[in-house]
């Protein structure tokens, strides 16, 4: 019986029911910043004064031209520039897909054999990637912008689920093109409409791929003969700031107040837009598919070597060698720090230095996919403990932020919600840690809706029911657009029998984010219990329209349709 299931956050990304309180989540956030040592103020002054690299090419010719052949380059654009025709068979949803292009558009079908319900096509927008791993893709649904349910995987050559979901048996349709991904992929992107996830403007964003004022700043005032930014001039930590936009991941990422990393702006300071957060005690020794700056923070070149080591010694952003150069590219790189007569000694006949200490590996996180070991272990068997990686669930790690930088009171605010956020992912042994931390925080900004709604989430877990609830109203007052306080607030109402209050905030939430099938679902539910057969249908329609394969919809729909109508209440 589905009356008593509330749809989690995550679990609604998956199209999975789930037993438990709607979630809260503690993601990331993403944008640009201007010359030299800028004024924090500016940070809320005009975005606008982006040009586009063809501008640049104009007096940077070669450099242009070469940029053009990068993997940053390419990391986007129209899908039908980019998409390879295939078809092929999901075992276990028993689903076939298909991806072909048609009158200069680009399309994915899919169809479940013997099943008449399972059938439809998207139209494929946008890919995200390079193509050197792989590539996803983005479509559209009533204005809302979502992930292809299959992507391109480089490393094997083949079409297959997305990551997380290769063992999927229902078609995950409804998988939100986040900013947090979205903005290290494009330039000039688009910020959603506000309370949503995923509703941006048409077109999502201005410019394909990394362009060349994602690192060095807006270019028009350069364009009339002004300064621009230069990375390689700025403090270390700023010109690190740069490349961690996107290279970073950590095993938590935190916005700050009123802030979204897509704001950021080369020669900001990235902490104050987003914070990063590790695992210290995590003895797993894997990679994930954006670690780069934290497993080069681990490795005895950065360790040694401090400031004067970083992403451009070993990197030329503007260029990448060919597969004929690269042995000999790295090679000198090696070589510019450990020098000629220590090659001379130290496997002479063997000159890919790459192939024994920066060894690829299969990504923990994404499938089909390698990654480079950029913690450049001495001994390629021996591979050296990657913050990053999830520590066993029955123990609490240490969760430290990434850089280390600041004091334990400024960071309170955001270590309270990276530990509330374990929990949210499944580590339970974290709960009390998160609370202590939140409730700690809370006395320190007892106005901020984030902190309210994460610890009304673990109040709610422990069925302290009016905590939960007291807290929850605070957020929403504070911030009415909160989808998750606002549906988990709606279930403590249901439970309660404030069946008004309860429909009105997931009336409110469904229509924010009507992916996420959870929230229309009891939304149907408690709609039937008034008796509101109609409207139910109404809702159950619409989660449908988001998520055709979701089982328990389609279940509702058919006792909806019976004569007389079945809520299964």
């Amino acid at each position: 019986m589905i009356r008593s299931e509330w749809l989690g956050r995550r679990a609604a990304a998956m199209g999975l029911l789930s037993l438990a309180v709607l979630s809260v989540n503690g993601s990331a956030a993403q944008n640009p910043a201007a010359n030299e040592a800028p004024d924090p103020s500016a940070r809320t002054a005009d975005r606008s004064g982006y040009v586009g690299s063809e501008a640049c090419a104009r007096c940077h010719a070669a450099i242009y031209e070469s940029y053009q052949r990068t993997a940053m380059a390419r990391a986007s654009g129209a899908a039908i520039d980019a998409v390879t025709p295939a078809e092929f068979t999901h075992k276990e949803s028993g689903v076939h897909y298909r991806i072909y292009s048609e009158s200069d558009r680009a399309w994915l079908s899919f169809d479940r054999p013997g099943d008449p319900e399972v059938r439809g096509k998207r139209e494929l927008l946008y890919y995200i990637g390079s193509g050197r791993r792989g590539r996803s893709y983005l479509f559209e649904t009533d204005g809302f912008l979502f992930e292809s349910p299959v992507n391109w995987y480089a490393n094997k050559q083949m079409w297959d689920m997305a990551p997380a979901y290769q063992t999927s048996r229902e078609i995950p349709l409804n998988l939100p093109a986040y900013t947090s991904c979205l903005h290290c992929h494009v330039s000039g992107m688009q910020p959603p409409a506000k309370g949503t996830d995923n509703r941006y403007p048409n077109p999502p964003f201005i410019n394909n791929g990394v362009s060349c004022e994602r690192c060095h700043g807006p270019g028009s005032a350069h364009a009339r003969g002004g300064a621009i930014i230069n990375p390689a001039k700025l403090d270390p930590a700023r010109r690190d700031d740069v490349c961690m936009q996107c290279h970073m991941e950590g095993k938590v990422a935190i916005e700050r107040p009123g802030s979204h990393i897509y704001e950021f702006r080369p020669g900001d300071e990235l902490s104050d837009y987003i914070r990063y957060f590790v695992l210290a005690d995590s003895q797993t020794p894997t990679l994930g598919a954006v670690s780069q700056v934290e497993a080069l923070a681990q490795s005895q070149c950065k360790k040694k070597s401090g400031h004067a080591m970083s992403c451009t010694s070993c990197h030329d952003p503007h260029q990448s060698p060919s597969a004929v150069e690269r042995v000999a590219y790295y090679r000198g790189k090696c070589l510019a720090c450990h020098g000629a007569p220590f090659a001379a000694k130290h496997h002479p006949d063997q000159p890919d230095c790459v192939a024994c200490h920066m060894p690829a590996a299969l990504s923990s996180d994404v499938a089909h996919t390698q990654v480079t070991d950029h913690r450049i272990p001495r001994r390629s068997q021996v591979e050296p403990q990657l913050l990053q990686d999830p520590a066993e669930k029955s123990s609490v790690p240490r969760l430290v932020p990434f850089p280390a930088a600041g004091t334990p009171e400024s960071d309170l605010r955001d270590l309270a919600l990276a530990w509330e956020s374990l929990v949210e992912g499944g580590m339970s042994a974290a709960e009390p840690e998160a609370q202590a931390m939140l409730s700690k925080a809370l006395k320190q900004s007892p106005a901020d809706p984030a902190l309210l709604s994460a610890l009304g989430y673990i109040e709610q877990k422990h069925d302290a029911t009016e905590q939960a609830r007291a807290l929850y109203q605070k957020a929403l007052a504070i911030d009415p657009e909160l989808v998750d306080a606002a549906s988990n607030l709606a279930v403590i109402e249901a439970k309660a029998g404030e069946s008004g209050n309860a429909v009105a905030l997931w009336q409110r939430a469904f229509q924010n984010a009507p992916a996420r099938s959870g929230i229309g679902l009891n939304l149907a539910l408690e709609y039937c219990k008034e008796g509101k057969v109609d409207d139910a249908r109404t809702s159950t329609l619409r989660v449908l329209e988001f998520n055709p394969d979701l089982a328990a919809a389609r279940q509702m729909l058919q006792r909806l349709n019976r004569v007389p109508a079945n809520c299964g209440l």
